[in-house]
């Protein structure tokens, strides 16, 4: 349906339209189904997201490997009692929120995959934060994931969003991505601003490897839903002081393209290289793997 971020701006400047509007409008032409209907799907994912936030949120999340520690309540409690984040407020508390979805999705909880499960804390993470910190409506949070979306079947029909095919880059860049051109359309910026947050921040995530220990959804997964946060609001904060992203958004999910392309498979989720293949990492692997089969181990 959409192939180019650039065909997007152009189709919303000339109609004088939010991006948003366009890809709704898409949608409806696409689908054949009725605008309420795609809203009220919408609306069902933003309740899914905010459950998976306040559920990460609310107790210390710990899943059968044992590798996620209820990092989120830990790290939320903190900021709460000790309001000096060197983050800031607004971007610790979507800190987070990025941290609770990926412990949720690691204990088998309901999660929205946006774009994928492995970086399924982004979006939510920085939509909950801003209406926490800006009082915006359910109804904008869902116009804003309709923007996310647009931005996200553009980075699939242009490169893709898996792991196994292209690294983390792939996975939580183009959730960076997806998070900053909605939420600079949140904010009020242009279609343009939008478009040059995506290249921003997916700019500075090129390359990122996907290598999960002991081949599971969680370290460093979880964390790089944090990380990936703050290149978000970092693309934002630029994107709308009116600074421009010299090569074009199309452009950078190009060359994420060609760079996972390139990478060798040992970086692409096979839990054969990175921070995977360290020594620790291979400790935690095989204590995992040992404690399954139903062996002793001193581990964990």
């Amino acid at each position: 349906m959409f192939t180019s971020l650039q065909s997007l701006i152009e189709l919303a400047e000339s109609r004088q339209l939010p991006l948003h509007e366009i890809i709704l409008q898409g949608e409806i032409a696409s689908s054949g189904r009725s605008r309420e209907a795609l809203q009220a799907d919408m609306t069902r994912r933003l309740e899914t997201m905010r459950a998976s936030v306040d559920k990460g949120l609310a107790s210390p999340v710990h899943t059968l490997s044992g590798l996620s520690k209820g990092n989120a309540h830990k790290f939320y409690t903190s900021i709460r009692q000790n309001d000096a984040a060197l983050t800031g407020s607004c971007l610790s508390r979507a800190i987070a929120r990025a941290m609770a979805v990926g412990e949720v999705n690691a204990g088998m909880g309901c999660i929205v995959a946006t774009p994928t499960a492995g970086a399924a804390g982004v979006l939510p993470a920085v939509l909950l934060s801003l209406q926490e910190a800006r009082g915006f409506t359910d109804e904008q949070l869902v116009n804003a994931l309709f923007t996310a979306g647009g931005i996200g079947i553009v980075i699939v029909n242009r490169a893709n969003v898996s792991g196994a095919a292209g690294g983390c880059q792939a996975e939580t860049g183009s959730a960076a991505a997806m998070a900053a051109g909605s939420a600079v359309e949140l904010l009020g910026g242009t279609p343009g601003q939008s478009v040059h947050a995506v290249a921003l921040s997916l700019s500075n995530m090129l390359g990122l490897v996907c290598d999960p220990v002991a081949g599971l959804v969680e370290v460093p997964c979880i964390l790089r839903n944090a990380g990936a946060v703050a290149q978000c609001f970092t693309a934002v904060d630029l994107a709308l002081a009116g600074v421009e992203s010299l090569i074009p958004a199309d452009e950078v999910i190009d060359a994420m393209e060609r760079i996972g392309g390139r990478m060798d498979e040992r970086f692409r989720e096979t839990a054969q290289g990175g921070l995977a293949a360290t020594p620790t990492g291979r400790a935690l692997a095989q204590a995992f793997w040992t404690r399954t089969r139903g062996e002793k181990t001193n581990e964990f």
